[in-house]
């Protein structure tokens, strides 16, 4: 392939441990290694993606079977190195475990490494993402990594280290790849791009650098957009380099913060509804939430110019600003609330209106003078561990506390309630029964609900939006899916549908069935029927039931 043409991570693909960045103490350590003739039988390097783990078992392959040797490393340009790094040397065998997991494909391997190297001084494994492999196929491959043959060498490459059996583990050499430092990883970046004569300012690639985590693929790959989207004539900026990445400027997060702390409701819904409209997932902006409440609670020990591109200065310094008139607890508290809408956020079907919402209990509480009521602890572990109780009783005073809307007109985001209650809607059912929910599944038709209901589902409990049921095995799979999304069809609000392990009541079917049998037993030990009997002794009393079931055969 025309190296003009390859994208930016595999044309500025190390080929050695010199063009290595950010590994350096690895790189050492195994040329060391390898000029003292004290190579290990098996590799293994771990780390988060995109950090060189594949790239270093390639450079450790060419360093192995370079003709050239350690010292002088494909400068003389050998066919083993440029095989390799071709991927198609007889004697370096790559293998991705996540296409080949069986034990077939490693007894395959191990038959293969009977036969000694053909052109080189050793034969090498590289298998990559070594953690898919199966149990069994670790354990076929465990007497081959303990005794080798000499010229046998294997090399790993893994992100999940933890899944990887630890008798495998204790025969490899393990090497643990870092995280690219921030500031290493813009010079190169910015290397890079000077070389591809790219026309992007430097605050772009701080933000390539702090999307990217210290991965440099991820880098790689979010410079390859960049360049693509830049020309000669325009420089590219950052607000345009945000939206290319689907990034959003967390100033505009620790905007909100600020309007937040001062009550300001229709500035902070006004930030929000802009960075939702970028196309912001709801969870990422509860996390950079939690991110900015962790600046604001330790903001003092962040280092302005070691802060890993997360914050620029003028950032730092509004963070700084901010977070001299917070209390700790009134953040610990913020964070407790934030970590609660986490875990709601899953449950409601539009996420949006909850984080609305969630952004107004907050600017509630920071108007609230008796906060300290429910923070006073001077210990910060104290508040943690209570504070779960805390905002029970917060929401239970705001509930108390707040007043409905009168204009019904009005936005959610100017609604200044924290009621959990909605007005029920004149075209919307009320349901408070078990017997009016199955009354309604026949009034609109959900014949196969009020089956499900009738014959499989026992009452446990039957509350305000909450349904407890056991059931038998009969209950279809989606029964609690379709009864959910119905009844909030039905009655605009969210049902909480739950199994319990009590017996519950009998079914319906089953208690319309006993009732029957139980009437029909009494009519016949009644003193009219007997005397029927005598004119008529060929009669007899039957059930509806019996009737139906006549008819059926």
């Amino acid at each position: 392939m025309n190296k003009e043409k390859q994208v930016l991570a595999l044309k500025y693909r190390p080929q050695n441990f010199e063009d290595l960045i950010g590994q350096e103490v690895v790189a050492e350590t195994i040329s060391k290694a390898i000029k003292q003739n004290k190579v290990s039988n098996a590799y293994l390097f771990t780390g988060i993606r995109g950090v060189g783990k594949t790239t270093i078992a390639r450079i450790l392959a060419k360093s192995l079977n370079c003709t050239a040797g350690i010292e002088n490393q494909c400068k003389l340009k050998c066919e083993n190195c440029d095989a390799i790094t071709n991927s198609n040397h007889i004697d370096v065998l790559e293998i991705d475990a996540a296409s080949k997991t069986g034990i077939d494909d490693v007894r395959e391997l191990i038959e293969f490494s009977r036969y000694g190297p053909t052109s080189s001084k050793y034969k090498i494994f590289i298998i990559d993402e070594v953690h898919m492999l199966s149990k069994q196929a670790f354990n076929a491959l465990l007497k081959t990594l303990e005794e080798p043959p000499e010229y046998l060498k294997f090399i790993f490459a893994t992100t999940e280290v933890k899944k990887i059996p630890v008798t495998v583990l204790s025969r490899c050499t393990r090497f643990d790849l870092s995280r690219v430092n921030s500031d290493e990883l813009f010079k190169f970046i910015k290397s890079v791009s000077q070389k591809e004569n790219g026309n992007i300012s430097d605050d772009v690639i701080k933000l390539i650098v702090r999307i990217s985590e210290g991965s440099v693929r991820d880098a790689l790959s979010l410079l390859d957009r960049a360049l693509i989207s830049s020309d000669d004539n325009n420089k590219l900026d950052i607000k345009e380099a945000q939206k290319i990445f689907g990034y959003f400027d967390k100033t505009n997060l620790i905007e909100l913060f600020e309007y937040l702390f001062s009550g300001n409701e229709n500035k902070v819904i006004d930030i929000y509804r802009t960075i939702y409209n970028q196309g912001v997932d709801p969870k990422i902006f509860l996390n950079d939430f939690l991110e900015i409440l962790y600046y604001l609670k330790n903001i003092s020990f962040i280092d302005k110019n070691g802060n890993n591109f997360n914050l620029n200065d003028d950032d730092h310094d509004k963070i700084v600003k901010i977070a001299e008139s917070l209390e700790n607890s009134t953040l610990l508290l913020f964070w407790q609330f934030t970590i609660k809408t986490l875990s709601e956020i899953e449950i409601v079907s539009d996420p949006n209106i909850s984080l609305e919402m969630f952004l107004i209990r907050l600017i509630y509480l920071s108007k609230k003078n008796d906060l300290n009521e429910f923070s006073t602890d001077s210990n910060d572990q104290k508040i943690t561990s209570n504070s779960d109780k805390k905002i029970n009783v917060i929401e239970k005073k705001l509930i108390s506390e707040t007043k409905i809307s009168e204009n019904a007109n009005t936005t959610i985001g100017q609604i200044k309630n924290i009621v959990q209650e909605k007005k029920i809607d004149d075209n919307f059912v009320k349901i408070d029964t078990f017997d009016n929910l199955i009354n309604t599944c026949i009034t609109k038709k959900e014949l196969k609900l009020k089956y499900e209901l009738e014959n499989n589902v026992s009452l446990v409990s039957f509350e305000n939006l909450r349904i407890e049921i056991s059931f038998n095995e009969s209950l279809d799979k989606n029964f609690v899916k379709d009864l959910s999304l119905k009844l909030y069809e039905w009655t605009n609000q969210r049902w909480i549908i739950s199994f319990s392990k009590l017996k519950g009541e009998m079914p319906v079917r089953e208690e319309k069935l006993f009732k029957m049998k139980k009437d029909l037993e009494n009519a016949k030990s009644s003193e009219t029927y007997k005397k029927f009997l005598k004119n008529f002794s060929d009669a007899e009393l039957i059930s509806k039931l019996e009737i139906k079931n006549n008819k059926d055969e």
